[in-house]
């Protein structure tokens, strides 16, 4: 990323800002400590939403003072942004805010810079998908035609992914590929370099679909903006098109500028990400049925780690523990990949919430620390994202309690019954209060979308702060994660992370004559028993726990017949745990 070139911050949600004499980067709690390391002398660190630290869009027009000129390459910065940071600037006594063309980063990169990625690109079969592209394009230009749009330009790789149903492998971990798409009442563009695309993808599309180089985008668009029908001028007034081509709130400040600016553009949340967030009974289905398999993968590899580590006592660094759980996984019936790298992390980098341990810069699993391993993989079926706790020996008190506390957040979360029409932004405080009564947080969502065999981190939905989490209710067909943690930097990270999906919960009244919704968990990993204080736990959070522990277990167990390791790990981690366990501890 330009990012980590420019300033060797690697992590994924940064905004990197340089003037003559000063550069900053702005990142948020996940990657505070991450940005501390990495960063040299030559930057200030923005931690974004702690008091009395500006944005990065305030700093920008701190130092635009003195009737200065901000620059940015308007297809990183969408239209929004691009409005916003304007009347900061101007606010601030600077010029202007101009789109550059030619990314100036870029230019320092040079012939360094990796070139696009030119992998190909695949149909994803019915049978995954659960939707023919034909029914999607069909459900899209009625929500044109009801909103009397002229169009949709699409710019979101997984949505395009989606609505076609493609998969591709030019970003890694994440089964999309470089395009743009366009869909009108009577046509449907996809704009990719034919290069790409495998032998079969032309003949699929037939006729509904066109194929148009990847550059072309921009040139057609500003005849998209041209095309547009003008409405009679009224005296007084500029004439004014009759529709207005849509494009995501997502979309770049370029795509807008060259479709002709505000008056021929409605900035929306795109329709397709709303229908792509809502699976199909076929996508419902892969999600269970690739979680229990990926379940069996993390159960496996936490048998062999802990039989390393203690009968063994081998030395096995992260990375070691990262790709023994990929070599595992990879065995699996429909596995692609993983969905992201595996944060493995021992002791005080478990506290690092992004933390991704590299090759010859990594601990040491140490047995008596926290060890905390969060991962996922891409399966033909689906996409698992998963984090577990864990202790390999005796752990402190404080440990315990932090691990129980953020299992309580689980249960709430999983366990929660909520009206049609609640959004991610209301049960947030449902995770998080029994953290709060004792003055402990966390810094980062609850829980965030996740796709079907797409990005493990998926829009608009999510559990959380952000106040676009408010915006759009949960819905039955919702893939969420459920990820509550504690940290404590330099000593020790808590979290746990199951995956749930919204549906429809029976309750014996429906206050108001609406629909109530509840989740159904899909993750079949256990808990670490050596974690939990049941003292801590209700009697309906036992219940919750024993019958969870059951269901893992008589879901996952065909897998270990001959695997006698993981079926005594297994059985050991899934046994009911009962209050008088801790009544003498």
């Amino acid at each position: 990323m330009p990012e980590e070139f420019i300033s060797g911050f690697s992590g994924s949600a940064g905004t990197a800002v340089i003037t003559s004499d000063k550069a900053a980067l702005a990142t948020d709690g996940r990657y505070f400590n991450q940005a501390s390391n990495q960063l040299d002398s030559n930057w200030h660190l923005l931690k974004t939403g702690l008091e009395d630290v500006p944005t990065w869009q305030e700093w920008t027009a701190e130092q635009s003072g003195g009737h200065k000129t901000v620059g940015v390459d308007p297809t990183v910065i969408t239209a929004l942004e691009a409005r916003k940071l304007t009347e900061k600037i101007k606010r601030k006594g600077g010029a202007q805010l101009i789109g550059v063309k030619t990314n100036l980063v870029d230019l320092v990169w040079g012939d360094e810079r990796p070139p696009r990625p030119n992998e190909k690109v695949s149909i994803l079969d019915i049978e995954y998908a659960g939707k023919k592209f034909e029914e999607k394009i069909e459900d899209l230009r009625k929500e044109l035609d009801k909103k009397k749009s002229a169009g949709l330009i699409v710019s979101m790789l997984d949505e395009i992914a989606w609505l076609f149903n493609l998969r591709g492998k030019d970003i890694p971990y994440n089964p999309v590929f470089f395009s743009y798409a366009a869909v009108t009442p009577t046509t449907a563009t996809l704009y990719i370099d034919d290069s790409k695309l495998d032998a079969d993808v032309v003949p699929y599309f037939g006729e509904k679909v066109l194929v148009r180089p990847y550059d072309a985008i921009f040139k057609d668009a500003e005849g998209f903006g041209r095309s547009l029908e003008v409405e009679a001028p009224v005296e007084g007034k500029p004439p004014k098109p009759e529709k207005k081509f849509w494009i995501s709130t997502k979309a770049s400040w370029a795509l807008s500028l060259n479709l002709g600016g505000e008056e021929k553009v409605d900035e929306v949340r795109s329709p397709i990400g709303d229908a792509k967030a809502i699976k199909n009974a076929t996508e419902l289905e892969g999600m269970r049925a690739c979680h229990i398999r990926d379940g069996a993968s993390l159960s496996e590899y936490f048998a062999w780690l802990e039989e390393e580590l203690l009968e063994k006592q081998s030395k096995l660094d992260e990375v070691q523990g990262a790709n023994k759980l990929e070599e595992i996984r990879a065995k699996k019936d429909r596995f692609v990949g993983l969905s992201f790298d595996t944060i493995s992390s021992t002791g005080p980098n478990a506290a690092v919430i992004h933390y991704q341990p590299e090759k010859g810069n990594c601990s040491v699993i140490d047995p008596t620390a926290v060890y905390l391993c969060d991962s996922g993989a891409q399966y033909l079926d689906g996409t698992t994202d998963t984090t577990r706790t864990l202790h390999f020996g005796e752990p402190t008190a404080m440990e315990i309690k932090a691990y129980t506390l953020v299992l309580k957040g689980v249960i709430a979360i999983d366990r929660a019954v909520f009206p049609k029409g609640t959004s991610g932004f209301a049960l947030d405080t449902l995770a998080r209060q029994f953290l709060w009564r004792e003055g402990l947080d966390y810094r980062h969502g609850t829980g965030h979308g996740v796709g079907s065999y797409l990005n493990v981190h998926e829009g608009p939905i999510g559990i959380g702060t952000r106040i676009q989490y408010s915006e759009v209710s949960l819905a039955v067909g919702n893939v969420i994660s459920d990820e509550p943690g504690y940290y404590e930097d330099g000593n020790f990270g808590i979290r746990i992370e199951n995956m749930v999906m919204a549906q429809e919960a029976k309750t014996e009244h429906k206050f108001g004559d609406k629909p109530w919704l509840g989740f159904e968990h899909v993750t079949m990993v256990p808990m670490c028993r050596k974690l939990i204080d049941g003292k801590l736990l209700t009697q309906e959070e036992r219940t919750w726990l024993n019958g969870y522990h059951q269901e893992v277990y008589e879901k996952t167990r065909d897998f270990f017949e001959r695997d006698e390791r993981t079926m005594k790990w297994l059985e050991r981690e899934t046994r009911p745990i009962h209050v008088m366990e801790f009544a003498l501890s």
